[in-house]
C-alpha cells in the first residue's frame, strides 16, 4: 500500500477533544481553515454544535462518508478506540498528534504496538504518533501546528524531528521555497523513511526529496530503495546522533576506524543520497535541484560586476574540485562585440562596476550558448549606478528562455538588493547570500549527476574455496573462539585467493633454523597463541633476522619473555616467514556494522594505520568500479599515483591488485555473515606484475 491518501484528499475528519485555545486539535482545524483547505472538514465532538464555526459531527459514523485522511488529536488512552473505529469504518490514512507512546517508555511502547496491529488488520496506514501532522501545499492542505504554509513547489520533505520541520517551514517562507509534500513523521510507528522515500519518490509534484533522520530502521532495504529512487530523483539528508552512538568495543582497527560516521557517509555515497550538514545547505541546494537542469559536467563560468566577488566564486570553483570554464572563440568574439571595449574576455567575466542589466543579460545568454560551459553563476554588487532589479529580471529572462544549464545567482548585499531577490526568488532562480554557498550547490548537482552517469552495479565473483572456509569457521565455533589469529586467518584469505608468504610453524629453534634455510633470509619471526591476537604489542613478532645466530637468539628470547608476559596464553609454537622487502605497506579491512552490514575499509597499513588514520569504507557488495573510488578518495591515493613515473606503467604501484584484493574480501564478508571483523595488515603491494602479499591478518566471527 502505498501513501497516496495522505497527498490531496477530499475530506478530512479532526478528533480533537478537547476543543479549546492551546489544543493540539483546535490549531489544526484552525490552520486548515486559515490555509484555503478546500475540501470538506469534519470536526468530531461528541457534544456537538460548531466548532471554530464548522458543524461538528459525534462520530465518524455520522459523518455519512467514509473520510479519506482522519487526524487524531487526543488524550493517549482514547487514541486506540478511535483508530479500531476508523479501522472497521475502512479509513484509509490517518495522522496522531498524540504523544506518550513508545517515547515514554514500555506501557506507551506495548499501547503503539497494538494500535498498528489494529490499522495493518484493516489496510489503515498511520504517520505518527507524537508528530505535528503533515502539509499539501498544492491542495492547500495544513493539517499541522507546524506554522504557516509554504509556497507550493518542487521539494517533498519529511522530518523526524517536529521542531526541524517547523524551522524548516518558517525557512521556506521566509526564502520563498516551493514545497510539494511535507510530513512530520513522529515515532514511526507504521510509517518510515522509506515509505516517505517512496512516495516521494513516485509523485508527479516532487523534484527533490529531502528530510530529516535520526534513526534508520533497516539498513539493507535503506540503501537498496535510496539507490533506486535516487536514480531519478535527488535525495538530501540530515543524519544527526552519528558522532557518539553505535561505539562498540572491537578488536581490529577496522571496527576502531568504522564508527557510525563513517558507516552512513559511505552508505549514503552507495545509495546516491546527498549528506547535509544543516538545514542551510540542505536548502542551498533543495532550491538549485527543484528549479534548475543538471549540470552535464563540472565546467562553471562566472559572470561578475566586481573582481573581488568573481574571484571569490574562482577560489570557490578550485577548492570545490570543479573547473573554471574555458569560452569558445565564437563566445568570445561574440562577447567582444556586444560588450565593448575595456572588458577583458575571460573567466571569471569581469563586468564594469557601472555594468547596466542589458550587459548581464549578454553575457549570460552567450555562456548558456556555449558548449564548453557546464553551469554558470551570476555575481552582483550593488554598486550606486548598478540596476539590481533589472539585471535580476535580465537573469530570469535569460535562464528560462534557454534553460538547459543551470543559472544560480548571488547578489551580494542587504538592502539595495532586497527587491531584486525577491524577484529572483518569485522565478526559481536559485539566489545565495555568498559565491561560495552558490559554487557548493552546483558542487553537490554535478556529484549527483556524475553518482547518477555511473554504470549499472556488476559485482564479479571469484572462483573460491567456500568450503574450506565453512570447515575452519565451524570448527572454531565448535570450540568457541571467535578470535582468530593470523594462522587460522591466512588459511581463510588463501581459500579466496589472496597469497601469503612462505611460512611453516615450529617449535624449536632447530626447526626454525630448518625452515629459515629452505625459504632464505631475511626470515620474520611470529609467536602463534590462539589467546594472542595483537603480537607485536607483547613482543611477539621479530623481524629482519638475517642469518643462523640472530634466529636461535631470537626464538629464544620469545620463548623466554611471553610465557612471562602472557602466562595465560597457550603457546602452539613459532611461526617462520620469508620477509617481504619490496613494495607498500597498506591495510584492508571489514568491520560488520550491526545496521548496514559489512563495511570495507582500505587505507595505508603498518605503522601509518594510526599515525595518519586516513581511511576510506564501503559497504559490501563492491563493484571494481567502487573499490577504485575508495582509492581515489583517500589521501593514500595520491602517494599512490605519484610513487612512480606515469611513462613506465611497471614503476608504478599496482592499484588494480589492491581493487582486486577489495572485490575478493567482500566476496567472502558477503558469503560468510558469521565474520565480524577482519584486519588484514599488512597488505604489501608492489609495481605491475608483482603479486600482493598479505603479511599478516586476524578476524573476529560473531558468537551463535
Amino acid at each position: 500500500m502505498d501513501l497516496r491518501s495522505f497527498f490531496c484528499p477530499r475530506s478530512v475528519a479532526i478528533f480533537g477533544a478537547p476543543w479549546a485555545t492551546g489544543q493540539a486539535g483546535l490549531g489544526i482545524l484552525t490552520s486548515m481553515i486559515r490555509g484555503g483547505y478546500e475540501g470538506a472538514i469534519y470536526p468530531i465532538n461528541q457534544d456537538g454544535g460548531e466548532v471554530a464555526g464548522i458543524a461538528s459531527y459525534p462520530d465518524l459514523r455520522s459523518i455519512g462518508e467514509i473520510p479519506q485522511l482522519v487526524v487524531i488529536a487526543l488524550p493517549v488512552d482514547s487514541v486506540k478506540p478511535v483508530v479500531q473505529k476508523c479501522a472497521d469504518l475502512g479509513v484509509k490514512a490517518a495522522v496522531i498528534i498524540t504523544s506518550g507512546f513508545t517515547e515514554s517508555g514500555s506501557e506507551g511502547s506495548a499501547l503503539e504496538g497494538s494500535i498498528v496491529r489494529i490499522a495493518r488488520s484493516k489496510g489503515l496506514r498511520i504517520i505518527g504518533p507524537n508528530c505535528i501532522g503533515i502539509m499539501m501545499p498544492h491542495c492547500r492542505l495544513n493539517a499541522s501546528f507546524a506554522g504557516e504554509m509554504p509556497e507550493p513547489g518542487g521539494i517533498g520533505y519529511f522530518s523526524e524531528s517536529d521542531s526541524i520541520l517547523a524551522s524548516a517551514v518558517d525557512i521556506a517562507r521566509a526564502q520563498r521555497l516551493g514545497f510539494s509534500r511535507l510530513f512530520s513523521i513522529g515515532n514511526k510507528a507504521d510509517t518510515d523513511e522509506l515509505d516517505f522515500i517512496d512516495a516521494l519518490g513516485a509523485d508527479s509534484e516532487t523534484r527533490v526529496i529531502a528530510g530529516y533522520l535520526e534513526t534508520i530502521e533497516d539498513g539493507d532495504a535503506f540503501i537498496q530503495r535510496a539507490e533506486k529512487i535516487s536514480r531519478t530523483k535527488p535525495i538530501l539528508l540530515i543524519k544527526s546522533g552519528v558522532t557518539k552512538a553505535g561505539a562498540q568495543a572491537t578488536s581490529s582497527h577496522t571496527g576502531r576506524m568504522a564508527g557510525t560516521e563513517n558507516a552512513y557517509e559511505c552508505v549514503f555515497e552507495r545509495a546516491g543520497v546527498i549528506r547535509c550538514d544543516s538545514i542551510q545547505r540542505q536548502f542551498d541546494y533543495a532550491r538549485a535541484f527543484a528549479s534548475q537542469p543538471l549540470p552535464k559536467g563540472p565546467r562553471v563560468a562566472v559572470i561578475a560586476n566586481a573582481g573581488g566577488a568573481g574571484i571569490m566564486a574562482v577560489d570557490a570553483i578550485e577548492r570545490e574540485g570543479l573547473e573554471l570554464a574555458g569560452f569558445s572563440e565564437e563566445t568570445q568574439q561574440h562577447l567582444a562585440a556586444r560588450l565593448g571595449t575595456g572588458i577583458h574576455i575571460q573567466n571569471p567575466l569581469d563586468l564594469p562596476d557601472d555594468a547596466l542589466a542589458d550587459r548581464f543579460e549578454t553575457a549570460l545568454e552567450a555562456m548558456i550558448d556555449d558548449p564548453g560551459v557546464d553551469a554558470i553563476l551570476v555575481v552582483l554588487s550593488p554598486h550606486v549606478i548598478t540596476e539590481c532589479a533589472n539585471a535580476a529580471e535580465a537573469v530570469v529572462r535569460a535562464a528560462s528562455m534557454k534553460g538547459d544549464k543551470p543559472v544560480l545567482a548571488c547578489f551580494l548585499g542587504a538592502q539595495r538588493v532586497q527587491e531584486a531577490v525577491g524577484i529572483l526568488r518569485g522565478s526559481h532562480v536559485p539566489e545565495y547570500e555568498t559565491p561560495e554557498r552558490a559554487i557548493a550547490a552546483i558542487k553537490a548537482m554535478v556529484g549527483y549527476q556524475r553518482w547518477r552517469s555511473r554504470p549499472k552495479r556488476v559485482v564479479k565473483l571469484f572462483p573460491v574455496n567456500k568450503h574450506k572456509v565453512e570447515r575452519i569457521i565451524n570448527r572454531q565455533l565448535k570450540n568457541r573462539n571467535t578470535q582468530l589469529g593470523e594462522v587460522y586467518s591466512k588459511e581463510i584469505l588463501q581459500a579466496y585467493g589472496f597469497l601469503t608468504p612462505k611460512g611453516q610453524l615450529t617449535t624449536s629453534s632447530e626447526q626454525a633454523v630448518n625452515i629459515a634455510e629452505q625459504i632464505g633470509y631475511p626470515i620474520v619471526m611470529k609467536i602463534w597463541s590462539p589467546q594472542i591476537i595483537h603480537k607485536t604489542e607483547i613482543g611477539g613478532v621479530s623481524v629482519g633476522i638475517s642469518n643462523r645466530g640472530d634466529l636461535i637468539d631470537a626464538y629464544d628470547l620469545m620463548m623466554y619473555r611471553i610465557p612471562k608476559r602472557f602466562p595465560e596464553a597457550d603457546i602452539i609454537g613459532v611461526f617462520i616467514e620469508k620477509m617481504q622487502t619490496e613494495g607498500v605497506e597498506f591495510i584492508l579491512g571489514m568491520n560488520r556494522d550491526p545496521l548496514f552490514g559489512p563495511l570495507l575499509m582500505f587505507g595505508m597499513g603498518g605503522k601509518f594505520v594510526d599515525v595518519l588514520e586516513d581511511f576510506a569504507f564501503y559497504p559490501a557488495p563492491i563493484t571494481a568500479d567502487e573499490a577504485k573510488e575508495m582509492l581515489l578518495s583517500t589521501r593514500t591515493y595520491r602517494l599512490l599515483h605519484d610513487a612512480g613515473g606515469e611513462t613506465d606503467r611497471t614503476q608504478t604501484l599496482d592499484i588494480d591488485a589492491i581493487s582486486e584484493g577489495l572485490q575478493r574480501l567482500s566476496q567472502l564478508v558477503t558469503e560468510f555473515p558469521q565474520i565480524k571483523e577482519i584486519d588484514i595488515n599488512p597488505y604489501i603491494v608492489g609495481s605491475y606484475g608483482s603479486a600482493p602479499i598479505v603479511v599478516d591478518a586476524m578476524m573476529t566471527l560473531e558468537t551463535p
